[in-house]
């Protein structure tokens, strides 16, 4: 494909173009700020454990987002969602300016997480249905490539602001930059954003049906799984590199901003160049190819003597990492239904980022006891044992390249209907059988005093519904059912 065909998808649709401008200067503005929030919280504490905190805030909402709150990304209008998240960005960063609290900013910048936790499914499960079919692959890979670049100069451009007028000025561009992805998404029709309305079983349903779909879907669950090992490496690249900049290598903070440099224009390369690759080499060799890259390229760097030696390798190795990303989407995208693609990114999203944070405490301890190389020549070995992977979870994948993603999407038909399986036939979830009429007639007839105490009603239904259930289902239902008497207990008269 053309490099002028491929972004000539803007103007072939113009509501991806849309969607296009609002990701690259949502993007830009968030990177200025990350930098401004972090050197602000250590210039007001001086304390690792702030910026820690300050770093656990903005990712940890989208762990619990992911788990409990998921399918509401299906459910609401995706461009609703989209906009509200974009305000309540813009509101954060417009506030930020006239508070100096630590606490106040950490607190913040969970809000700005949990507008990001909900912002990022909703758009990307909306993102196959602004394109055609055959252009899905280039909107993903030229997204991915856009925010890279945003990767790659906000922070230079934040670190300079931050140091000439303080937070408080990149603290401004990244509101309006919110404010301007505002003025973007609501010019797309909503019905671009949605091809297929949500059905509902009840939110814990709704919930554990987003986890079992995920599991069930094969090309879901080779990314849970497959990317979960890579964090695992990712991590702890991303915890060493300063210690092998700074100390392995001697090369000083102008080494270790040379290092993010070369990542940055390893991701944008990766990204760019990923949908031709995908065309002409089919997905599964692409997806583990790109894994392996990851283990060569920081693999080969950890030995290196000096810091102009590692850069072509991290650049190698970050290449690989951006074409395996635009991978983790196609599949995702494609594995699952519209109607239930929401919750499927929002878990698979919750689930990345649970290893992730778990996989950097121990990379700290690890980096303290064995030293940056070695943790570097450790994660090099676990990208090549989740490209290994990532080959065994695509099996089911045709040998054919222009096969791959037809198998993809009747992967996704076959888990949709397996979910299908515990309601009606026509694959719409089983619907709620109303039996107050039947105890109603049952009532007229017969010659009782009294109703029965809502605690005996709500045992019945409890009874109902656990001959019905298991697994999930039944967790599912437990929760429910406490939500149900909590509300009982609300509407009880108080003596």
């Amino acid at each position: 494909m053309a490099v002028n065909s491929r972004l000539g998808l803007l103007r072939r649709s113009p509501s991806f173009g849309l969607l296009f401008l609002a990701t690259a200067g949502s993007s830009f503005g968030t990177y200025i700020a990350a930098v401004a929030l972090t050197l602000h919280i250590e210039e007001l504490t001086g304390s690792p454990i702030w910026v820690a905190g300050l770093l656990i805030a903005d990712f940890l909402p989208i762990v619990l987002i992911g788990l409990l709150l998921g399918p509401l990304v299906d459910r609401l209008s995706r461009r609703s969602l989209m906009i509200v998240s974009d305000l309540a960005r813009f509101a954060v960063f417009a506030v930020l300016p006239f508070t100096d609290s630590p606490g106040v900013i950490v607190a913040l910048a969970a809000v700005a997480g949990v507008a990001t936790g909900f912002f990022r499914p909703a758009a990307f499960a909306g993102l196959p249905n602004l394109v055609p079919d055959d252009e899905l692959t280039n909107a993903n890979s030229l997204l991915q490539t856009v925010e890279t670049l945003a990767w790659m100069t906000g922070p230079i451009v934040g670190a300079l602001m931050f140091m000439v007028w303080g937070p408080d000025a990149p603290y401004a561009v990244n509101a309006l930059t919110f404010l301007v992805s505002v003025g973007l998404i609501a010019a797309i029709p909503e019905a671009k954003l949605r091809s297929e309305e949500s059905l509902t079983r009840g939110h814990w349903r709704d919930v554990a049906d987003g986890l079992r779909l995920v599991v069930t879907s094969a090309p879901l669950r080779t990314v849970l799984v497959v990317w979960n090992v890579v964090i695992l490496a990712s991590a702890a690249v991303n915890v060493a590199e300063v210690f092998f900049a700074v100390e392995t290598l001697d090369a000083g903070e102008l080494g270790f901003g040379v290092i993010v440099a070369a990542s940055g224009v390893g991701l944008a390369v990766g990204s760019y160049l990923a949908a031709p690759s995908l065309g002409s080499i089919g997905l599964r060799r692409h997806y583990a190819g790109s894994i392996a890259l990851m283990g060569a390229g920081w693999g080969i760097a950890a030995f290196a003597t000096s810091i102009w030696v590692a850069v072509p390798f991290i650049v190698a190795g970050a290449a690989g990492n951006g074409a395996a990303i635009v991978c983790n989407q196609v599949l995702v995208q494609r594995g699952a239904p519209d109607r239930f693609r929401g919750r499927a990114l929002a878990t698979i999203m919750s689930s990345n980022y649970a290893v992730l944070g778990l996989a950097m405490a121990a990379s700290g301890l690890l980096t303290e006891a064995f030293g940056a190389r070695w943790v570097w020549v450790a994660a090099g070995a676990v990208y090549f044992f989740a490209a290994a992977v990532a080959l065994v979870m695509t099996r089911w994948m045709p040998a054919a390249a222009d096969q791959q993603e037809e198998a993809v999407e009747t992967e996704a038909r076959a888990a949709a209907s397996v979910l299908a399986s515990n309601g009606s036939d026509d694959g719409a979830p089983a619907p709620v059988i109303d039996i107050t009429p039947v105890r109603e007639s049952v009532a007229d007839r017969a010659p009782v005093a009294d109703p029965a105490p809502e605690s005996l009603r709500v045992s019945a239904e409890d009874a109902e519904e656990d001959a019905a259930t298991t697994g999930l289902e039944r967790i599912a239902s437990l929760l429910e059912r406490i939500e149900r008497r909590r509300e009982l207990e609300a509407r009880r008269p108080q003596n």
